[in-house]
């Protein structure tokens, strides 16, 4: 049977908070927030951004910088795929965590945005 599906997210914007670098298995891991902005007119002709938070893991190797140079604020393009984890939370309620899961991060040369 061949698997037609597409799991694949790009996305280019702002890091939120300098990341958490942890060792799991011997890899290094990071995880940080990604900002990306979207700019619309509203119904009565105004400029608004909306801004929407993804939540970010990679690990170290090919098409990964080198993690330290990662840090808030500077703009980073992910590559990767999206991944949702369900959980029941302390309340008994079951709950929904949603990252992306990279496979390439870039830093991007302010300069040539």
């Amino acid at each position: 049977m061949e698997n037609r599906s597409i799991n694949r997210i790009e996305l280019r914007g702002n890091v939120g908070q300098d990341p958490k670098i942890n060792e799991v298995g011997g890899s290094k891991v990071i995880k940080f927030t990604l900002a990306t902005n979207e700019m619309y007119k509203d119904r009565n002709g105004n400029a608004r951004i909306e801004t929407t938070w993804h939540n970010i893991a990679g690990w170290e190797g090919r098409g990964m910088p080198d993690f330290g140079a990662i840090k808030k604020g500077i703009c980073v393009s992910v590559t990767g795929r999206v991944r949702t984890t369900r959980y029941t939370g302390a309340d008994g309620e079951e709950k929904y965590f949603t990252d992306v899961l990279a496979g390439r991060i870039n830093i991007e040369d302010p300069n040539n945005l």
